[in-house]
């Protein structure tokens, strides 16, 4: 995982780009540039080689690819016409930039000191990322998504970014917590090569409908037995959903108790505890196998005087605290239909919490993790989502069961509750994610900087060349460190004011062969960020 937004050249068929790239003295260029790499458009169809071959000959090509790259190839971007305008904000009043974005141009506002219009944009129409997470649905969209979260967690792991670099020195643990089996077997892949269920009372054992309780065989990570249940009628269907809704608020229990488990190791009060130490965490959801969510989650002690200060207690005596409280942690649902069952939810066996280290990464499973491992793991599955596990794939009819176990808990729930207070009401709109409600990422508010702060500081940094080129300026002679602290900075005073009057055109590019073209260079990009990192990894 690498933070570099630098983009691959896009080439079409027949059209190759004669760009290069080195790193330093000593190590070979991307393989994907030059006249032998052309982009993968293996997919493209009929209709999209014509659109190509149409821009080819028109000679719009250019404006496509420079179009494509200002949204860094987004699959599906935002298409809008209309104009914008930049004034000093000295000279506008709020009241009267309202009045301008309601009544338009006869609402005077003074000389612009910069417009633009969608006229101007090489295609004649302005074209925006459609900022989707989902790598899915937007490869490129979800690597901005990805580094933006890779620089939110590093900054709470190593410093930078506002966060101080002291909280390199305090512990760090990196949990994985599983849903339970719901007491029937399901089918796993074991990396070791192991077989997948082998241990049985019995070895010829069945469920009461006949089927087998253990099994001996070793399966591929791809087969699609793995994941499914040994036995669809044994297994606990309605179970599972619960337990898939209300994991958010067994995730919130899960700190509040590991809070309470701090204060008493510490022996004060638990209304006291901000007094010696705080823990702040990061957490992503990631879908298993079989239809329901673990979560990875990494969590930092500090001490009493915020991100960084000395913390109380070392790594393993806070892992020791974290899995006592996974243990006796649980949550009484409520019930969902009028047989009044409760269930009583809780996290599964399948419990791994490991200590941080600072250190080399390697690929050994059983060495520490380090920082930069972890960071890359959950920037990684923050742009994931069900679309991973593949819902429409028929060799997995659990997957199915569960959507449809959905819709069934909402029409009982409904009946159950008459649509008062109904904890399950918004479940059947939530069939498509399994049951899951949650956020695919959360943080603590003192863990490190937010997104919304990353993004903020990237639309300053695109004003700032704005300015910078209108005024005849360049940002060259401004150091890395002032630049950062300008761009992220909480109370950063604006000094131009842009007022827009946009119209929603559509989404997606105007035809097949664009979106081929842009969803190629956008892999050929994601290839350069991989190999990038690999080289300065082999350094």
């Amino acid at each position: 995982m690498t933070s570099s937004t630098l983009d691959a050249p896009m080439v079409a068929p027949g059209i190759h780009s004669d760009a290069s790239s080195s790193t330093s003295a000593g190590t070979s260029s991307f393989p994907g540039y030059g006249e032998d790499a052309p982009l993968d458009l293996s997919g493209l169809t009929n209709a999209g080689l014509q659109a190509v071959t149409a821009r080819l000959l028109d000679g719009s090509f250019d404006a496509f690819a420079e179009t494509a790259a200002a949204v860094k190839n987004c699959a599906h971007p935002i298409r809008l016409t209309g104009r914008s305008r930049t004034f000093e904000r000295s000279q506008v009043s709020e009241l009267r930039a309202a009045l301008y974005k309601t009544y338009g141009p006869q609402v005077a506002l003074g000389e612009p000191v910069g417009s633009f219009s969608s006229d101007e944009a090489p295609l004649g129409v302005l074209y925006r990322p459609c900022g989707n997470r989902r790598a899915d649905v937007c490869p490129s969209c979800s690597r901005t998504y990805a580094r933006d979260t890779f620089a939110m967690i590093d900054a709470g792991l190593s410093g930078g970014k506002t966060v101080s670099a002291t909280v390199a020195d305090n512990p760090l643990l990196f949990a994985t917590l599983t849903a339970p089996s719901f007491g029937t077997h399901a089918h796993r892949h074991d990396k070791a090569g192991k077989r997948c269920r082998p241990r049985a009372r019995d070895k010829g054992a069945r469920c009461p409908h006949g089927r087998p309780t253990s099994c001996h065989k070793v399966h591929d990570a791809d087969s699609a037995i793995v994941g499914a249940p040994f036995c669809p009628d044994c297994h606990d269907w309605t179970t599972a959903i619960v337990w898939q809704w209300w994991a958010p608020e067994l995730w919130r229990r899960t700190t509040i108790e590991l809070k309470r488990a701090l204060a008493k190791k510490l022996d004060i009060a638990e209304s006291r505890l901000k007094e010696r130490a705080s823990v702040q965490f990061v957490k992503v959801a990631e879908y298993q196998t079989r239809g329901l969510v673990h979560f990875h989650a990494l969590l930092r002690l500090d001490g009493n005087d915020g991100p960084g200060s000395p913390a109380p207690l070392d790594g393993i005596d806070l892992a020791r605290l974290l899995a006592e409280t996974v243990a006796k942690v649980t949550f009484e649902a409520p019930p969902v239909d009028h047989t009044g069952t409760t269930r009583v939810l809780s996290w599964g066996e399948q419990v791994d919490i490991r200590v941080v280290r600072d250190g080399d990464r390697t690929d050994d499973p059983d060495a520490a993790l380090t920082p930069g491992q972890v960071a890359g793991y959950l920037a990684k599955y923050a742009s994931k989502d069900v679309a991973g596990i593949r819902l429409e794939d028929t060799t997995r009819p659990h997957l199915a069961r569960l959507t449809s176990t959905c819709h069934d808990i909402f029409e009982t729930a409904d009946a159950l509750y008459g649509g008062q207070d109904n904890p399950y009401e918004l479940i059947k709109k939530w069939a498509h994610m399994l049951g899951f409600r949650g956020h695919f990422s959360t943080k603590s508010r003192r863990y490190s900087i937010t997104l919304g702060r990353l993004r903020r500081a990237r639309a300053r940094y695109q004003q700032m060349v704005t300015d910078a080129r209108r005024n005849g300026e360049s940002l060259e002679q401004i150091s890395t460190a002032e630049l950062e602290a300008r761009l992220l900075a909480e109370d950063a005073e604006e000094t131009t004011l842009v007022i827009g009057q946009w119209t929603y055109q559509g989404t997606g590019w105007d035809n097949p062969g664009d979106e081929a073209l842009a969803l190629a260079a956008a892999a050929r990009a994601r290839e350069y960020d991989q190999w990038k990192a690999k080289t300065k990894n082999n350094r």
